[in-house]
């Protein structure tokens, strides 16, 4: 497919017209245009399914509740479009490996199980039968359970989540890499050991009621639309917003309603941000630093005029720990350091400082530009400490909400996705199931995959995901892929991950969550919880396209009943019938008691917060204020002249790359572009449309480097650029990952950067 190239500025608002021409235009390509407006009426809605594309909550008020990139996901998973291994016939691994991201997806669903055959370079149909026999024999011929890899992603249901991790467990290993280690990571870790629980405290509701909100390091107009009307709707009732974002980004600017028929047709939009400041990146803690430095002046001066000061004393004394050496760590830390590292000047930190002292309820919301950096598990902590010394937790209107991205990477988590699971999680599923789980610490992703380039991993399952397009040091992954003794990809369409297969590689295609699931005990639903803790039931009711595709909780069963048998679990009878996992569930997790009955409540059930009533599992059982140092550099030793960000297009969800347009940064037609300051394009004495090879400076001796990106100019700071994954993954390095955390630093990557030479032959053509 041929699509025409321009980089032109969008002046017009998020949303409003262009939204809704993009939205019918998705629709209309899938082929099945009526089957999909059908599917996004019943959207997020009771006795409908759950969107596929991010975790943001349902109000469960409008009459059409999706937003464009939502509708993207709904017409892309239902296609009429579909492979089989008549396709793979007609084209070899190797040819289909030179193809686009987009070109792979854009063949269709696929419907049949597939094994790759190494001699003809082909994949070729296999019975599932033959391919779950395949699956236990190389499950059985483990030396030791810890050479089997159980990756996951975001998407898996409640159900399909918990039973893969219990199958896991019962083998004997705790490796279960996930997506969440590339991305939310330092969320979950921070807030755990300021607050006790890895989860926001706030419910979607408290956006109304806010005073103000403070949005770190995200871009809901791309990445959870919804967000932006949570934020046009606390605008409109008064709420400051206050935007840190190193990229201008016009969701945060101006958002028209695409559900309002006169935004759709005249100019009108709503303002989102009061003020928008854009820090470096990784400069955000010492942004927070700088307000909190501000804040401290303004308390001690009341204080010694005989006031009470502008903290929340009885709060900070009752209910925390520590607050007497971050103010220590503040008073050590210079405004000099402060405005170099978060290019911001102390007027304009002062500035957002008095809208944080003059609001009563405070939401601090942030996303994965506070994520991928080294020091991100300090930053969340960070933000953390703001929000306690104004008591802005356990009162409506205030709190914390980190916005994750796919719309059940957090419900992984809860149903026991995770490489360091608690006592409290093994001690239940052994009274539980009668068994002795494993206590070591498995693998997160980036260990998984240097655990694969030491020829350790002689099984990889991949619960969705494409984790050769996701992960970063593409080559290195992609190698480490291919030394698997087995890789068993459970998927609904065709991706990057599929195409460099490990010795014996099987591709096992799934139902998506728009279709029905049709078992011996009848139709099923299937649950995901959003990043507010409530949990939905989600019910997909488009026919699937083939007899031949099973869904993700029946392939998990059939894996694990071929290689466990059902002496301590019939998984063939959960298979058939999901209510029996929820009471699984229910027996073993907590908030879940009564799952089933609770499944019925419209709009879904919430699971509680302990630090939302003011209850901290921590050490000192109050929450705990983080004294870390602002980072003397981002990079160390290392003299990079450029910090680069990999970020998603707004025709993109992860991986899955939609189109090639990118309409709010006014990108159309490509993707290999590199957005950067216009002074800093002058001082490199390159023009808008040169072509530039990107090179990453790191300490390790290996080259990285990708050419030929096209530059354009674009509202970001000096010494800062932009372009987009899995294009750029290439760049970041594998050893180059989060304090704490294991996140690869894809948001802050040391590069420099130089004219792309041109050959004769490729100037000739």
């Amino acid at each position: 497919m041929k699509f025409k190239s321009a980089i032109k500025p969008y002046h017009a608002a998020a949303g409003g017209w262009g939204s809704l021409e993009a939205t019918t235009r998705f629709v209309i390509d899938s082929k099945h245009a009526l089957k999909n407006l059908r599917n996004l009426l019943r959207m997020n809605k009771a006795k409908g399914f759950d969107c596929p594309g991010c975790a943001w909550g349902d109000d469960n008020k409008s009459t059409f509740s999706f937003c464009e990139n939502g509708a993207k996901a709904v017409t892309w998973e239902a296609t009429r479009r579909f492979i089989d291994h008549e396709f793979f016939a007609q084209h070899s691994v190797s040819k289909l490996y030179q193809q686009s991201d987009y070109f792979l997806e854009y063949q269709g669903r696929l419907t049949e199980p597939l094994r790759y055959n190494p001699q003809t370079d082909h994949y070729e149909a296999i019975g599932w039968d033959d391919a779950l026999a395949l699956i236990a024999r190389h499950i059985k011929a483990l030396d030791n359970p810890n050479q089997m890899e159980l990756y996951t992603s975001g998407r898996a249901s409640n159900e399909a989540s918990y039973l893969y991790q219990l199958f896991g467990r019962m083998v004997g290993t705790n490796n279960f890499p996930d997506c969440s280690n590339m991305c939310h990571e330092a969320s979950g870790s921070g807030l755990k050991r300021s607050i006790g629980v890895g989860k926001g405290t706030i419910h979607l509701n408290d956006f109304d009621k806010a005073n103000a909100i403070f949005v770190f390091g995200q871009n809901p107009g791309t990445n959870h639309p919804r967000m932006l009307h949570s934020l046009r709707h606390a605008a409109e009732n008064g709420a400051q917003i206050v935007t840190f974002n190193t990229l201008r980004e016009r969701g945060l600017e101006r958002f028209a309603d695409p559900q309002k028929p006169l935004e759709v047709v005249t100019p009108l939009a709503g303002k989102i941000s009061t003020y928008y400041y854009q820090p470096n990146l990784g400069g955000d803690m010492a942004a927070i630093r700088g307000m909190a430095k501000a804040l401290l002046e303004t308390h001690r001066q009341q204080l010694a005029q005989g006031g009470g000061g502008i903290f929340d004393k009885a709060f900070i004394a009752e209910h925390t720990h520590g607050v007497d050496d971050w103010f220590a760590e503040i008073d050590n830390t210079t405004w000099e350091h402060i405005t170099h590292q978060s290019g911001l000047s102390e007027p304009q930190l002062r500035d957002a400082a008095s809208v944080w002292q003059q609001a009563d309820r405070v939401i601090f919301t942030w996303a994965m530009g506070i994520t991928q950096h080294k020091h991100s598990l300090n930053t969340v902590r960070e933000i953390v400490n703001l929000q306690l010394l104004g008591g802005h937790l356990g009162k409506p209107g205030a709190g914390l909400c980190p916005v994750r991205g796919h719309s059940n990477v957090q419900g992984n988590r809860t149903m026991g996705i995770d490489e360091k699971p608690s006592a409290a999680l093994l001690d239940s599923l052994a009274a539980h199931f009668g068994f002795e789980p494993p206590r070591a610490q498995g693998h997160n992703t980036v260990e998984a995959i240097a655990a694969m380039l030491r020829d350790e991993v002689k099984v990889l399952i991949t619960l969705g995901g494409n984790l050769a397009a996701a992960a970063p040091d593409s080559p290195r992954t992609e190698e480490a892929l291919t030394r698997c003794g087995l890789t068993v990809h459970i998927s609904t369409k065709l991706n990057r991950t599929h195409l460099v297969p490990g010795k014996v590689a099987l591709i096992l295609p799934t139902l998506g969550r728009t279709e029905e699931d049709m078992q011996a005990s009848g139709r099923q639903f299937i649950t995901v919880e959003d990043s507010f803790s409530m949990v939905h039931a989600s019910e997909g009711i488009g026919k699937p396209i083939a007899s031949t595709q099973r869904s993700e909780t029946a392939i998990v069963c059939g894996m694990a009943n071929a290689v466990l048998g059902h002496e301590k679990l019939d998984w063939l009878r959960l298979a058939d019938d999901y209510n029996l996992i929820r009471e699984h569930i229910a027996a073993t997790l907590p908030g879940f008691k009564d799952f089933n009955q609770q499944c019925e409540k419209p709009g879904g059930f919430y699971l509680g917060n302990a630090a939302a009533e003011l209850r901290f599992n921590t050490p000192t059982g109050k929450a705990e204020f983080s004294a870390a140092p602002l980072p003397e550099s981002l990079f160390g030793e290392l003299n990079a002249p450029f910090t680069l960000q990999t970020l998603r297009s707004h025709d993109q969800y992860n991986t899955t790359i939609y189109g090639l347009d990118d309409r709010y940064r006014g990108v159309y037609g490509q993707r290999e572009v590199l957005f950067i300051n216009p002074e800093d394009l002058a001082a490199l004495e390159l023009q808008d449309g040169d072509l530039v090879d990107i090179e990453t400076v790191w300490n390790d001796g290996i080259s990285r480097k990708v050419s030929g990106f096209k530059v354009v100019p674009y509202n970001i700071p000096r010494g800062n650029l932009a372009a987009y994954y899995p294009e750029t993954n290439p760049l970041v390095p594998l050893s180059s990952v989060g304090d704490g955390t294991g996140t690869p630093t894809s948001k802050s990557v040391p590069v420099k950067i130089c004219r792309t030479e041109i050959t004769e032959t490729q100037r000739i053509a």
